[in-house]
């Protein structure tokens, strides 16, 4: 682990940062609103996937370009830790209970294990090819990496560091997801387009869904009371919505070039799309479906997004504004302010 920036440093970068904070006019339509630009440690290079630790109110966000995994506060909006040492480091994800945080070294074809407390690695496993997301099974305890180029998935034990089993599903695996419900793990997997579960434990498929009309499944969520899942679609701008219950195909919807990472909003039921063409799609995904409340270019590579569900903060870490890193905080307006947005537009 190093040191953060200062605060007087912070301060100076967050000034320039929110000066242009409102540079892509074309992010009025979507229903979000600037919080600020949190100035963030390291080079002015790509980011991956972010993970929320609620409890601990921390967001860890790779930092690919950097080899870097960084942690922020959730609450004072403020760097807190920088750990070193994971090569190209690509999917991130925190086990709560255990007190930790797995990341894929992509670099290295490894599985890296991050002690919360300290914010140093406590250990390395071995992946296969191109390991990319990585999920936790909270109730079998078991961590698993989806490996892209091998089409297959690594099981780990994170009490031992010991490789289970590898899984092979697919030519290429894109992002895995935990499903308490069922306890099985999700995966987006190609060709053909397809979300597979699998039972971690003993590495069964237990089913395979077909998605009609995607191209290039990448990106998933999934949303356990709603028993819906959510298929990035990146070779064809589209999302799939797919019901776990009925293990179909329920739509296929539009969002921005190359979408890539996904999050859910719980409470209030929105769904964020974030896509490698800087566009960001927001949707509402409650009992009435799915339905799409704004679209928007936000930045430049503007692909990954996360959600702090206590606060309902939206974040985007950005490569280069102004020369630095930022993380973007935003906070969704409400749907009837939206709406009326909206209608102010059209007169």
């Amino acid at each position: 682990m190093r040191a953060v920036i200062g605060a007087s440093a912070c301060a100076l970068l967050s000034a320039v940062a929110l000066a242009c904070g409102h540079a892509d006019g074309s992010a009025s339509a979507l229903p979000l609103k600037l919080v600020r630009d949190v100035p963030l440690p390291g080079r002015a290079v790509r980011f991956d996937y972010q993970d929320v630790d609620l409890d601990a109110r921390r967001l860890y966000i790779a930092h690919l370009g950097a080899s870097e995994v960084e942690a922020v506060d959730l609450d004072r909006l403020a760097p807190t830790g920088v750990v070193d040492g994971v090569p190209d480091v690509h999917g991130v994800r925190v086990a709560p209970d255990r007190h930790q945080v797995f990341a894929t070294a992509t670099g290295a074809d490894e599985l890296v294990t991050i002690d919360t407390a300290t914010l140093r690695i406590v250990s390395r496993a071995p992946t296969g090819r191109f390991p990319d997301g990585v999920a936790y099974d909270p109730g079998r305890h078991l961590v698993s990496v989806s490996n892209k180029d091998d089409g297959s998935e690594t099981v780990v034990d994170p009490a031992t560091n010991r490789v289970l089993r590898t899984v092979r599903l697919a030519r290429e695996t894109g992002n895995v997801v935990a499903d308490p419900t069922t306890g099985t793990l999700l995966v987006a997997v190609r060709p053909p387009e397809e979300l597979v579960a699998f039972d971690p434990s003993t590495g069964s498929v237990t089913a395979r869904i077909g998605l009609s009309g995607c191209r290039g499944a990448h990106g998933a969520a999934v949303d356990a009371p709603a028993r819906r899942a959510y298929v990035a679609c990146e070779d064809n701008a589209r999302l799939a919505v797919v019901d776990l219950a009925a293990r179909h195909q329920l739509s296929l919807e539009r969002v921005g070039s190359a979408p890539d990472v996904l999050a859910l909003d719980p409470d209030l039921h929105r769904l964020y799309v974030a896509a490698e063409s800087g566009v960001v799609t927001v949707f509402a995904a409650d009992g009435g479906g799915v339905r799409t409340l704004g679209r928007g270019r936000l930045a430049d590579r503007a692909h990954s997004v996360a959600v702090d569900g206590r606060t309902h903060n939206v974040f985007f870490p950005l490569e280069n504004v102004a020369g630095r890193p930022v993380l973007r905080v935003m906070h969704p307006e409400s749907a009837r302010k939206n709406r009326a947005g909206q209608r102010k537009k059209r007169r």
